[in-house]
């Protein structure tokens, strides 16, 4: 029979799992701010990396926050299943 199925073995709930994803997506979009801010004031080369992380960034965040958890196990709860032989079953006819 399969080992019984523990509550600490089973994924996060949806909104602990939009939470960490809000905070990873916040981060990203923090990081572009501080691209944009930095490539004003910087020149040549420096500046052109700069604008690249902004322009760049978004789609790497949103790819990020959407990638799945590694904290989250790959265990998944299942409903046990009962199975029934037919030898089990009594036919009484009632004539």
């Amino acid at each position: 029979m399969d080992e019984p199925q523990s509550a600490t073995s089973l994924e996060s709930t949806p909104e602990q799992e939009r939470k960490e994803r809000l905070i990873k997506y916040s981060i990203a979009m923090g990081i572009r701010v501080v691209c944009l801010i930095v490539g004003v004031f910087l020149q040549g080369w420096m500046m052109w990396v700069a604008f690249a992380g902004a322009i760049f960034l978004p789609y790497f965040a949103v790819v990020l926050a959407n990638a799945p958890s590694s904290s989250s196990s790959s265990r998944k709860a299942t409903s046990p299943t009962k199975s029934i032989s037919a030898d089990k079953f009594n036919i009484v006819d009632d004539k």
